[in-house]
């Protein structure tokens, strides 16, 4: 039993090969310092560059940009769920401008304006990407071709107002 326990006690080496990874340094998840930063100019995978600027693009967008999308259905559905879910809190139900977080933040314009009407699709989605004035961009919630279906469900809106 002696030899079995005397078998067992560790003894330190006398020279570590890597310290670093004998002894690595505890670094807290998402401090300052700790985030490495991207090489730059690279982009990421699924990355798509947006080559109008926030500000003085929506002119140029507007007569660049062009809906890709038929107003099906299918797309109608897909751009009322989006409407739905991350304009009416202050575009409101109709597009009025009149959604429910209004009294505690100034009132959008209404999607039914005549200016907005005259406005082309690529505006539209230039403003929808880059955000402008309170509404900030909502390209990272809403990916190009649902931000495409929600411009035919707003055009569907203004339609069925002009009636």
């Amino acid at each position: 039993m002696v030899v079995v326990f005397a078998a067992c006690v560790h003894e330190e080496p006398n020279v570590i090969y890597m310290p670093d990874m004998v002894y690595s340094p505890a670094i807290k998840a998402q401090k300052v310092g700790s985030m490495r930063m991207p090489v730059e100019g690279t982009v990421s995978r699924n990355s798509v560059s947006y080559p109008y600027d926030r500000i003085t693009g929506g002119e140029q967008a507007g007569k660049e940009l062009k809906n890709p999308l038929e107003p099906s259905p299918k797309h109608l559905a897909r751009g009322k769920h989006v409407f739905e879910t991350f304009c009416t809190v202050c575009h409101g139900v109709k597009g009025h401008g009149d959604g429910s977080i209004i009294p505690k933040f100034p009132m959008p314009p209404s999607l039914h304006s005549e200016k907005l009407q005259k406005w082309p699709d690529g505006r539209i989605y230039h403003i929808v990407t880059s955000g402008q004035n309170l509404m900030p961009s909502y390209a990272p919630q809403i990916d190009s071709e649902d931000r495409w279906a929600l411009i035919h469900y707003i055009r569907q809106l203004q339609r069925s107002e002009a009636k």
